[in-house]
């Protein structure tokens, strides 16, 4: 990361880390939220309690500065987690996990102009972007099948429509490589700098927001439509990768979801619930909440420790008795629930520091990752044999 130090007159950047003393926090994260703090026209860092270091920058902070830095939102710009509320007649994990469909496995527009999925889609696709239409993608990517388990705020629950024992979809994903040729096209000119053209890059940014959205509303579709439901409106969807203009300031979020009155699931882990909250953050936090439960271990680490303590089938069935739907083996130990800190942890710093109050748990049933080898293939070749896709 390029150094851009403050200038003599100004003041200093803030730096607040809302995790208690025993929460794990690596110390290179600190060291990226002060490295960031020291940019020209910081005014404040706020570290989540799900901080872990990334590149160039920490995920799991919220930044507030005077100036615009495209590479404190990152590449995936529009990443987000939104909540389907799913009518199933039965709920069998192990025959829904064989009926996803292959979400690897772009919408064409012309290809699949029949698909019913289409009908979440009102107006243009933002940008134009039509590839990976209908796509999950990788990394911590997931879209999953989990019921409503304990309900702490009833009244709030109700308001959202959702009781203990409710089926729900669960989509997290991202602008699928929009958001990457936004940051490249920054990056190729001026590197880790602030944009020159803040109102350019925020039209381009605000599209791949957009997208991200309508993204996991097209993924939510595909997958309700697959398991015999109707596609739902998401009673949550909030992007955690993203900048917003707010008092004259430019506050960037990456891996940190807005948590002023809103909604927000904090995921899990595919081996432990996760906690859907009313966020009520202030100034201090950044008008921020995390937005999951962080990495504790590289990937690298997480792939290597796996191996040497879990089979792939271990890893097929998880802690809480959910299924894994993943063809990728290198990812399923990249994405073991251990790789990832205790989400109770997280959550109940958010809770002691005041910034949110728990109102439902989700527990997986079904996670899918990636399409298992084969399958996913036979059964798009059957739906193109009913005449599903037509060019």
């Amino acid at each position: 990361m390029s150094q851009h130090h403050p200038r003599p007159e100004s003041v200093p950047a803030t730096v607040t880390v809302f995790a208690s003393p025993t929460s794990w926090i690596e110390s290179d994260a600190v060291a990226q939220c002060h490295q960031v703090a020291a940019l020209d026209g910081m005014v404040h860092v706020a570290g989540m309690p799900d901080l872990h270091p990334g590149k160039g920058a920490p995920i799991g902070a919220a930044m507030t500065s005077t100036v615009l830095y495209p590479f404190l939102v990152g590449s995936d710009i529009g990443c987000g987690i939104a909540v389907f509320p799913l009518r199933l007649k039965r709920v069998v994990p192990e025959k829904l996990a064989a009926r996803f469909p292959d979400l690897d496995r772009a919408l064409d527009p012309e290809r699949d102009a029949d698909d019913p999925a289409w009908a979440v889609v009102a107006g243009d696709i933002p940008a134009g972007h039509v590839e990976g239409l209908g796509t999950v993608g990788r990394g911590n990517h997931f879209v999953e099948l989990a019921r409503v388990g304990t309900v702490f705020e009833p009244e709030h629950a109700r308001r959202l429509g959702l009781t203990e024992g409710d089926v729900v979809l669960v989509v997290h994903s991202g602008s699928r490589g929009l958001g990457e040729r936004i940051l490249r096209a920054h990056t190729e000119v001026h590197g880790a700098g602030p944009t020159p053209d803040p109102a350019g890059y925020l039209a381009m940014h605000d599209a791949a927001v957009r997208w991200g959205s309508l993204n996991r509303r097209l993924l939510a579709a595909r997958v309700a439509h697959a398991l015999g439901a109707e596609p739902t409106e998401p009673v949550v969807d909030q992007c955690h990768n993203l900048v917003e203009v707010r008092d004259g300031g430019y506050l960037h979020r990456k891996g940190a979801a807005p948590g002023d009155g809103r909604d927000v699931l904090v995921a899990g882990t595919r081996g432990t619930p996760s906690y859907l909250v009313a966020a009520h953050a202030g100034p201090d936090a950044n008008h921020s909440v995390a937005h999951g439960a962080g990495r504790k271990m590289s990937r690298a680490d997480a792939l290597r420790r796996g191996r040497a303590k879990h089979t792939v089938e271990e890893l097929r069935r998880t802690p809480v008795g959910s299924l894994v739907v993943c063809g990728d083996r290198q990812l399923l130990f990249e994405e073991a629930p251990t790789a990832y800190k205790r989400i109770e942890q997280v959550i109940a710093d958010l809770v002691d520091h005041g910034l949110a109050t728990p109102v439902v748990t989700t527990v997986p049933l079904v996670t899918y990752k990636t399409p298992e080898p084969g399958t996913a293939g036979r059964r798009d070749r059957r739906d193109h044999r009913r005449g599903r896709g037509r060019s």
